[in-house]
């Protein structure tokens, strides 16, 4: 569950749900939507997000 701050209203609709599209239309819509994706890294307390884990699968040679 997420936390709004002071300041995060930009940032959200009514409902709580992150504002995909910029509040300002002449707002250029990449840069807004990187500033979201950082807005949510902070809600999620971390600065980025995990590294992918891969699992190796070994095979006999039995096959």
């Amino acid at each position: 569950m997420s936390i709004l701050r002071p300041g995060d209203e930009p940032m959200h609709y009514d409902d709580g749900s992150h504002r995909w599209i910029p509040p300002d239309p002449d707002y250029d819509q990449a840069t807004w939507e990187n500033q979201v994706r950082e807005h949510q890294r902070e809600h999620r307390g971390r600065p980025d997000p995990p590294p992918p884990r891969y699992r190796l699968i070994r095979r006999s040679a039995a096959g």
